[in-house]
């Protein structure tokens, strides 16, 4: 027996299901969209692209923002029919850091509907001065602070010894603090009715820990952003204010094996 396709069109009707054509795509009232993704699922990039170019035939979209490329760069004087490789150059990608393959759709689809694609990410010559700045230790709640230590560790496979913790959190928040400014800015120069999208990981879109948080500090209304996270992996636990379904979730070999392995 398969009862699925008998309830698709119940749930559907319901507004449980969303159709995938137009699954991506938020409200229009919220002044910045942010994504927070799973770096190695591809469907949810691919959704995010979709949004990017359903937002641009509505000319709603005036930015997209992104976690993969640092603060400063951007696509914003290059024509619409660019190639590929002078936006890696104008948004100086680092292959190393992010597949081109994994994100090109998402920029790609900006570039063609003449929408500038900006850096948001801390630059790498500003991480050390992160790493020292205590006042960064002070931004969240303690309980915050610990879980995204945890996330620190999982994330380095539990190899980060323990007195590196600190300093690579203030480094995730001074990110944060990158991020929200770059967005900040975009808004700033955005016509009215006009959107700016952020894609950067799941922590980094999270209302109580992430980018959002130090939106409003800037001066932002939690109703000035919307926050879409996708299901299936551990970011569908953080406060958002929707989830979508990831349609195909990417299995494949655990990299944290592959690094235990090497030691």
């Amino acid at each position: 027996m398969k009862p699925l396709p008998r309830l698709f069109p119940l749930l559907l009707s319901l507004g449980l299901l969303l159709p995938c054509a137009r699954a991506a795509v938020p409200p229009a009232a919220p002044r910045v969209l942010l994504y927070g993704e799973q770096h190695d699922q591809a469907d949810q990039q691919r959704q995010v692209a979709q949004a990017v170019r359903e937002l641009a035939q509505q000319r709603r979209l005036a930015a997209v923002v992104l976690e993969m490329a640092e603060s400063g760069a951007s696509t914003a004087r290059l024509p619409a029919a660019a190639d590929e490789a002078a936006v890696k150059d104008a948004l100086r990608w680092s292959a190393a850091a992010w597949p081109w393959d994994t994100y090109k759709d998402v920029v790609m689809s900006a570039v063609r509907a003449e929408v500038p694609v900006l850096g948001g990410n801390l630059p790498r010559r500003d991480m050390r001065e992160a790493m020292q700045n205590e006042s960064l230790d002070r931004l969240l709640p303690p309980a915050i602070n610990d879980e995204l230590k945890t996330a620190i560790r999982e994330g380095h496979c539990g190899l980060l010894p323990a007195e590196h913790e600190g300093g690579m959190l203030r480094i995730q928040l001074a990110r944060d603090q990158s991020m929200a400014r770059t967005v900040a800015q975009a808004v700033e120069s955005a016509g009215p009715g006009r959107q700016v999208l952020l894609l950067s990981g799941a922590q980094h879109a999270a209302r109580d820990r992430g980018v959002p948080l130090h939106l409003q500090q800037l001066g932002f209304k939690a109703d000035d952003l919307f926050v879409t996270m996708f299901g299936q992996f551990p970011g569908d636990t953080l406060p958002s204010d929707r989830t979508l379904p990831a349609l195909h979730s990417t299995g494949g070999t655990d990299p944290c094996e592959q690094l235990k392995g090497r030691k």
